[in-house]
């Protein structure tokens, strides 16, 4: 059984943060940190003390973590960051809700000695002689420790107290400027007369000059000394110590944070709930109440029903079957509306599945589509403002040094500008038919036939219409030119003038997907000048529609283990600076060499540049390992390696290095998500480089030696390439399903008594089965009954696979 955990982390907003430049205002961007690792960094929000991100990361970590932390810092362009101050919000705080954590939290000061990382490796005995008991300590090893020296290392010991009693590790020059100290000693206490002791054990920094920096600690109480021993790895923790409360002086961030922990099942467990599912979306949706996608569709809402449907787009694509997935949604939603002015307006599991489908699909699609304008938009800084409340006519006078305009002619030139954006937006949009993934065309192809069938009156000839265009204009094209980040259109947020005229774009090109419906109406008639040109390019988009869906062919039926992104399909690309191992001789910035890389599910390639024809490639399928490299390494940040295996089993290491934190956390993600079926992977690894004769992390002085640090392959930020997983999908699926069973017994069962057991489910499945009569209810009874079958096999699954945890 694997363990499925994910974090997902949403940096909304910061209130009332101090000042912290000359100008009175701050330039404020928060670090996301799971226990030691930087996982995100969100874009800087310029001069303001209450800053907006709204920025949403999703975490997979296959093993436990401990603490989640956020830093608020102010960017300054010269000299070092200052931070403003920090949250931590430990393991258990999180997980105390299943709901998750959506709350403002104020900031606390940043103390250095809290600021501590990293385990140790302890075995500990407890013995008895004639002299009494004696505890005997075998400090092995650390790893990760937090750097204290300016090298960028620390030059550790330790400390173990038991008692009165304490003795200390070596603090000769054996043990100096490592981060990954190997100590090997055995450190042995007697007890001493009195009520039995704890023990800790604590880390040190030591220095020549001045007061040695805590670096860790770790505590056993009595009892655990003496029914179990401690023996294997410990995460460091500061010293206890009441939280400062700041009192909301240094302000504070919005927050949502949830955590999802499961147990997956090996796949065959999933097997008949799969089946259940893919039987569900081939049947009569209209009239069926009690198919597990009817259920799950009563049960969930909020935030939960936009994770679901991500679930069930990606399971019903591995299988082959998005396409009658959406379908079966879609006549469900369609049978029950009777305003056809409010179809698909509301967040159902259908609007949401197609709205996650079209990210999970058509992402390489969107960016074809708008990256060109919105580059454009974002590097030129033109002005642009229709409505004449917020013209600024003395900054148009500064850009422009010719006096101040008039506000017609702010308007014209604004309206030519915007013209000028919408224009080719709009063009590529109409244009590209043919480069729309057939997926989608297929599914709005279904869309518009089941919406014809229902709303067939000459009155409603737009509906069939502004069903396709409300999602692939107003829940995917606008709210991609709104906020270009979100969409990884860009990698920082707009500046305000910048999102202004982001905002107009998206205010047409929304306007355009209604179909003119609400023009001229509403509190935004200074929009009205932009209407001929909106009138003209809503014909032009009802052509496009209807050439979209005129589209023959199905989706073909796919395994399991099928990829959302085909394997030759670029998911990463960009510049890099690249290093191979060591080449003698050559200092740390020569050797580095730029390169454009381009990562496929096949082939992780680069060359001089994009256009260049000659390329060196590296299967993916050799590598065995890609993880971060220490700044002290080459005294450079933001460096990773890719460790791969050739023919002969020999064990090669590239350096790659990436222009800031966001961009190595994409790129480590993003090849640790193609190689992740490689076979061998490596369970260690060497956060240093080997220079001068030693590694750097650990100073062990052969090539060949085991790596210091465990591997982090598994840990990935979520995003539309991620790789289908049938299995965590499935058992997302069953826990959903878990929470409707009482009330699908009680609705659809003759026998509704109050026992939940596997045994009782089935008992009455078989009761139902048996005795079922060819009135209405017979085919609900009879899902219901397989359905809690279903779930009652896999109740006894994980009772069974609950001890070997």
């Amino acid at each position: 059984m694997a363990k499925s955990s994910s974090l997902n982390v949403r940096v909304v907003e910061g209130r009332a943060l101090p000042a912290k430049d000359v100008s009175g205002s701050s330039d404020p961007y928060c670090i996301v940190k799971v226990d030691d690792e930087v996982v995100a960094r969100t874009a800087t929000i310029w001069r303001s003390l209450s800053p907006f991100w709204g920025e949403e990361y999703t975490v997979h970590l296959p093993l436990d973590f401990h603490q989640l932390a956020f830093y608020v810092l102010d960017e300054d362009t010269v000299g070092h960051d200052d931070i403003i101050g920090k949250i931590s919000l430990s393991r258990e705080a999180i997980a105390a809700d299943p709901r998750g954590i959506d709350s403002w939290i104020n900031l606390s000061h940043v103390d250095p000695d809290a600021e501590v990382q990293g385990e140790i490796c302890l075995a500990v005995q407890m013995l008895e002689d004639v002299r009494g008991r004696c505890l005997r300590c075998h400090v092995l090893q650390a790893r990760d420790l937090a750097p204290r020296d300016i090298s960028g290392t620390s030059d550790p010991f330790a400390r173990v107290f038991w008692g009165s009693q304490s003795l200390e590790t070596s603090v000769s020059g054996t043990i100096k400027k490592t981060r990954f100290p190997h100590w090997d000693e055995v450190l042995e206490l007697r007890e001493m007369p009195g009520s039995p002791s704890p023990l800790r054990v604590e880390l040190w920094d030591w220095d020549m000059v001045g007061k040695n920096d805590f670096l860790g600690m770790v505590e056993f109480p009595p009892q655990v000394l003496q029914q179990n021993p401690p023996n294997g790895w410990f995460h460091l923790l500061p010293f206890p110590r009441a939280e400062e409360d700041s009192g909301g002086s240094l302000g504070a961030l919005r927050l949502k944070v949830r955590l999802t922990e499961d147990r997956v099942l090996p796949s065959q467990y999933y097997q008949p709930l799969r089946e259940l599912l893919m039987e569900s979306v081939l049947g009569p949706a209209e009239e069926d109440a009690a198919s597990p996608l009817a259920v799950l569709e009563e049960l969930t809402s909020g935030d939960c029903r936009q994770e679901l449907a991500t679930k069930l787009v990606k399971l019903f694509l591995g299988q082959g079957l998005a396409g009658p997935f959406l379908d079966y949604l879609t006549r469900r939603e369609v049978a029950r509306t009777t305003d056809p002015n409010t179809l698909f307006r509301s967040n159902s599991l259908a609007s949401k599945s197609m709205e996650q489908f079209l990210k999970l699909v058509g992402m390489p699609y969107l960016h074809e589509v708008l990256r060109p304008v919105i580059n454009r938009v974002f590097e030129e800084k033109k002005y642009m403002e229709l409505d004449p409340c917020k013209m600024d006519l003395g900054r148009t006078r500064r850009i422009s040094f010719k006096g101040a305009p008039s506000e017609e002619h702010v308007r014209e030139a604004s309206l030519g500008l915007l013209k000028g954006y919408l224009g080719p937006i709009m063009d590529t949009i109409v244009g590209s038919v043919g480069r729309c993934p057939p997926a989608i065309r297929l599914a709005f192809k279904q869309l518009r036939q089941c919406v014809e069938e229902r709303f067939p009156q000459a009155e409603h000839k737009d509906v069939k219409n502004l069903a396709i265009s409300g999602f692939l204009f107003l829940r995917f094209f606008a709210p991609a030119i709104l906020t270009p980040k979100l969409f990884d259109l860009r990698d920082q947020h707009a500046d305000p003038q910048t999102s202004r005229s982001l905002l107009l774009l998206a205010k047409a090109v929304q306007s355009i997907g209604n179909l003119g419906q609400q023009l001229g109406q509403g509190k935004e008639l200074w929009m009205a000048p932009l209407h001929p040109f909106l009138l003209q390019s809503i014909s032009r988009v009802r052509d496009f529609l209807d050439q979209l869906v005129d589209v023959d062919g199905k989706e073909e039926p796919g395994g399991p283990a099928r990829a959302l992104v085909p394997p030759s399909v670029t998911v990463r690309e960009g510049y890099l600076l690249k290093r191979k191992e060591e080449p003698a001789g050559l200092a740390t910035r020569f050797a580095f060499k730029k390169r454009y890389f381009r990562l496929s599910g096949e082939m992780l390639s680069y060359s001089r540049s994009p256009e260049c024809q000659t390329r060196s490639s590296m299967p993916v399928s050799h590598i065995r390992a890609v993880e971060r490299v220490d700044e002290g390494a080459f005294q450079l940040p933001h460096v990773m390696q890719v460790v791969t295996q050739d023919g002969a089993g020999a064990l090669h290491t590239t350096y790659l290095q990436c222009k800031n934190v966001n961009e190595l956390n994409q790129w480590l993600s993003a090849l640790r998500k193609a190689s992740a079926p490689n076979p061998d992977k490596l369970a260690a690894w060497h956060p240093g480089a080997f220079r001068s004769a030693h590694w750097t992390c650990c100073l062990q002085a052969e090539r060949s030696a085991a790596g210091c640090s465990r591997t982090h392959s598994a840990v990935t930020l979520g995003d539309w390439s991620d790789p289908l997983d049938p299995d965590a999908e499935t058992q997302m699926v069953y826990r959903q399903l878990l929470l409707g069973r009482d009330r699908l017994r009680m609705k659809f069962l003759e026998d509704s008594t109050l026992d939940t057991t596997p045994e009782a489910d089935r008992e009455k499945g078989s009761s139902v089965m048996e005795g079922a009569c060819p009135d209405a209810l017979a085919h609900q009874r009879e899902a219901a009954a397989r359905l809690l079958e279903v779930l009652a096999d896999l109740d006894q699954a994980h009772e069974e696979f609950q001890p070997q945890e």
